[in-house]
C-alpha cells in the first residue's frame, strides 16, 4: 500500500504490491541508488493513479511507518498527532484500553513492544521514566536490530547516554529527545522537541519528527537533548519562583495575582534584555566590565527584599539561597563585579574559575 495526500489533504491509498516494495525501499541505507529514482517515480504514480488530485504536500510525497510505545497523554498526542498527516501508526501500551480512540482515527494497536518495533522502520518511545523505558527495551529488544529508536522519555544526561551504548549494542540507531511542549501543543507552531544521538536516524526521519513540532538536532552526544531540555525548565522553574514570590509579597496586602501581574508582567519582559549582556560576561569570564549595578549593592537590595517579606508575614524559602550566594560571592571579594559572578559559585569546578 501507497499512501498520498489529495488536495483536499485527505489520504489516498493506493494498493499494488511490487510497487508499495518498490518505494518503500530501506530509507536506513542512504546509499541505496533506488533512493535517487523513489522521488521520480512518486511522481508518476500518482499521476497514473490520482491524475491531478494527487499533489506533493509540504514535499511529502510519501507516509511513514510509525511505531508508537507508550500512550499516556503525550504519547496519545504524538499519536494522534502522525495520524492526523496521514502515517501508519503501530501502537503498544503496557496497560490495555488506552488506545480505543486513536484505533478509531486508523491506528493499530498489537500485544508486545516488540511486535510494535518490528512493524516499522523508526519507533518513538515515549513512558513515564528510564526505568519504565528500560524495562521496554527488554520486551522490544529482538526487534531493535537495523531500525531507529526515538525516546522522548523524560530522563538525565547520564541516563541518555547509558540507553544510546545499550541501543547501539542491539543494532539499532538511537535518538533521544526532550520535548518542550504539553500534549495540546503537539504539532502546534510553539512546539519544539531537541534530538541528539544518531545524525543518521535524524537525517533519515526528521521530515517524520517534524509533523509534532520544530525539530531542534543538538548533536551526536545522546546526552545533549536532554541536558537543554533540563536547563530550559531549570530557567522556567526559576521565574516561576520570581512570580511566586512577588505575588505573596503583594497578596499579603490583599492585591490579587491578576492585577499585580499587569505590573510584574512588563518589568519582567524588560529585565530579559539583560540577560545577553549576563551571557557575553559568564562566557568571557569578565564580571567586571560595564559593571551598573554591582553585586555588594545588589546583595544589599535582596537583604532589603526578604526582611520586608518576613515583616510581611511571608515565607522567604524560594530567595534564602540567592542571597546566600550574594552574600557568600561578596565576602570572596567581589563585590564590586556584576550580579553575573554568582554564576562563578555553582557551575562545575573544571569550568572557569571565579
Amino acid at each position: 500500500m501507497i499512501n498520498y495526500l489529495n488536495e483536499n489533504e485527505e489520504v489516498v491509498e493506493i494498493q499494488h504490491p511490487e510497487l508499495s516494495s518498490f518505494l518503500n525501499v530501506d530509507d536506513r541505507s542512504t546509499d541505496n541508488p533506488l533512493l535517487l529514482l523513489r522521488p521520480i517515480l512518486h511522481l508518476f504514480v500518482a499521476a497514473a493513479w490520482g491524475g491531478a488530485a494527487i499533489r506533493n504536500v509540504e514535499g511529502r510525497t510519501y507516509m511513514a511507518n510509525i511505531s508508537i510505545l507508550g500512550l499516556g497523554a503525550m504519547g496519545q498526542a504524538l499519536t494522534a498527532r502522525f495520524l492526523s498527516q496521514g502515517h501508519t501508526v503501530t501502537v503498544w501500551n503496557r496497560t490495555p484500553g488506552k488506545a480505543a480512540s486513536l484505533l478509531a482515527k486508523g491506528a493499530r494497536e498489537v500485544k508486545s513492544a516488540a511486535d510494535a518495533t518490528a512493524a516499522s522502520d523508526v519507533t518513538v518511545m515515549c513512558v513515564l521514566d528510564y526505568a519504565a523505558s528500560d524495562s521496554v527495551i527488554d520486551d522490544a529488544a529482538s526487534a531493535l536490530s537495523g531500525r531507529s529508536l526515538v525516546n522522548l522519555t523524560n530522563g538525565t544526561p547520564a541516563q541518555a547516554r547509558a540507553t544510546a551504548e545499550r541501543i547501539a549494542k542491539l543494532g539499532a540507531a538511537y535518538l533521544d529527545g526532550g520535548i518542550m511542549a504539553t500534549p495540546p501543543m503537539i504539532g502546534g507552531e510553539h512546539a519544539l522537541i531537541l534530538y541528539s544521538g544518531s545524525k543518521a536516524a535524524f537525517d533519515a526521519h526528521a521530515r517524520t519528527l517534524e509533523a509534532l513540532g520544530a525539530a531542534n538536532y543538538l548533536g551526536g552526544d545522546a546526552g545533549l537533548a536532554s541536558l537543554h531540555d533540563l536547563a530550559l525548565l531549570s530557567g522556567m522553574y526559576g521565574l516561576f519562583a520570581g512570580f511566586f514570590h512577588a505575588t505573596a509579597l503583594v497578596d499579603s496586602e490583599g492585591i490579587g495575582a491578576g492585577a499585580f501581574l499587569k505590573l510584574l508582567g512588563p518589568w519582567m519582559t524588560a529585565m530579559m534584555g539583560e540577560l545577553p549582556g549576563y551571557a557575553e560576561k559568564i562566557d568571557s569570564g569578565r564580571h567586571g566590565v560595564n559593571v551598573v549595578s554591582n553585586l555588594g549593592m545588589q546583595a544589599a537590595s535582596l537583604d532589603n527584599i526578604l526582611t520586608a517579606t518576613r515583616e510581611q508575614g511571608v515565607a522567604t524559602d524560594l530567595l534564602d539561597p540567592m542571597l546566600d550566594l550574594f552574600r557568600k560571592r561578596v565576602g570572596g571579594g567581589f563585590g564590586d563585579e556584576d550580579i553575573s559572578g554568582v554564576f562563578e559559585l555553582i557551575r562545575r569546578k573544571s569550568g572557569k574559575g571565579g
